[in-house]
């Protein structure tokens, strides 16, 4: 049977030691650190033991540094301080909103409001700097090192925090001279006669759903065309391609200018929920709690991003 090698720690007995060449006393040593004296004793043998030196001169009356010793402190002098440095941007991560901020979100979400909005967070905060990705993608944000996605509907892992931000409704909607030419839907099953144009990142598959009060209606959707970005499908809108069904923060700008025309009125989409997502690391960095609560105060103020 091969034994085992035992770790090191390379810190191990450091402080003790220092505290000893500070105090030139084992016990004034020890009450500074808070130990016993038998326990700095046995710290600083141990580090002179894994070093192969002896680092103290030590007797009944006496205790000085040998010249190895002199030379080890030389060296650590800087120690204490810099332990102090790391100490204190540690505790700023949690305090102060600096430093930078990996993102993903979903392309249409940023076109019409995450970019301005981070431009408007930035100029606020000069401290911050942001990398976003723009992705509809899945993302394992501890494995991809991001501290916060923004996402739709989804299953949370144990290890991620979810805050809602905000919710969209999912609207029906036309150019109002396809509609003329094609004419007008007056049930969701009527949508099977139209040019249908499908995301096709819907977790349902190719299904639209409608509600009014109690009722619910499933429409099986066959795309006349089928893309994966939510700002394209608007374009294809837009160009009078057909029907498309899109969440507001997409589409509400484009029916209040009349752009585009509602489909089926008395019918509502289904809600889509926004969340921001970030890793539970119980103490979260000031910049992600920040800019999340940044996020939803700014869509509080949109009526697309209000769904009731």
């Amino acid at each position: 049977m091969i034994a085992r090698m035992k770790t090191v720690d390379p810190l191990h007995g450091l402080a003790a030691f220092l505290a000893v060449a500070e105090h030139e006393s084992f016990t004034d040593a020890a009450a500074a650190l808070g130990l016993t004296r038998a326990t700095v004793s046995a710290q600083v043998a141990d580090l002179e033991a894994r070093l192969g030196v002896r680092l103290l001169h030590r007797s009944t009356r006496s205790l000085r540094l040998t010249p190895a010793g002199l030379a080890y402190r030389e060296r650590l002098a800087d120690l204490p301080g810099r332990v102090v440095e790391a100490e204190r941007a540690a505790r700023a991560e949690q305090t102060v909103p600096e430093g930078r901020l990996r993102v993903t979100a979903p392309p249409d979400l940023a076109m019409r409001f995450l970019v301005p909005w981070v431009a408007e967070f930035l100029a606020g905060h000069p401290g911050i700097s942001i990398e976003m990705e723009l992705s509809n993608a899945p993302r394992n944000l501890i494995e991809s090192r991001f501290d916060l996605a923004i996402r739709g509907t989804l299953v949370v892992e144990e290890n991620l925090i979810t805050r809602p931000i905000g919710q969209s409704r999912l609207i029906a909607c036309a150019r109002a001279d396809y509609l003329a030419r094609r004419g007008i839907p007056q049930a969701p099953m009527d949508l099977a006669d139209h040019d249908l144009l499908h995301f096709s990142g819907l977790r349902q598959g190719r299904s639209w759903t409608f509600l009014r009060q109690a009722e619910r209606v499933d429409v099986p959707v066959t795309p006349r065309l089928e893309l994966s970005d939510g700002w394209a499908l608007r374009t294809a809108a837009l160009e009078g391609a057909g029907v498309v069904q899109l969440p507001a923060f997409i589409i509400g700008h484009d029916l209040r200018e009349g752009r585009l025309t509602p489909v089926l009125p008395d019918w509502q989409g289904r809600p889509v929920p926004l969340h921001a997502v970030y890793p539970d690391n119980r103490l979260i960095a000031a910049r992600v709690k920040t800019f999340v609560a940044f996020l939803a105060a700014r869509a509080k103020a949109e009526a697309d991003l209000q769904a009731e």
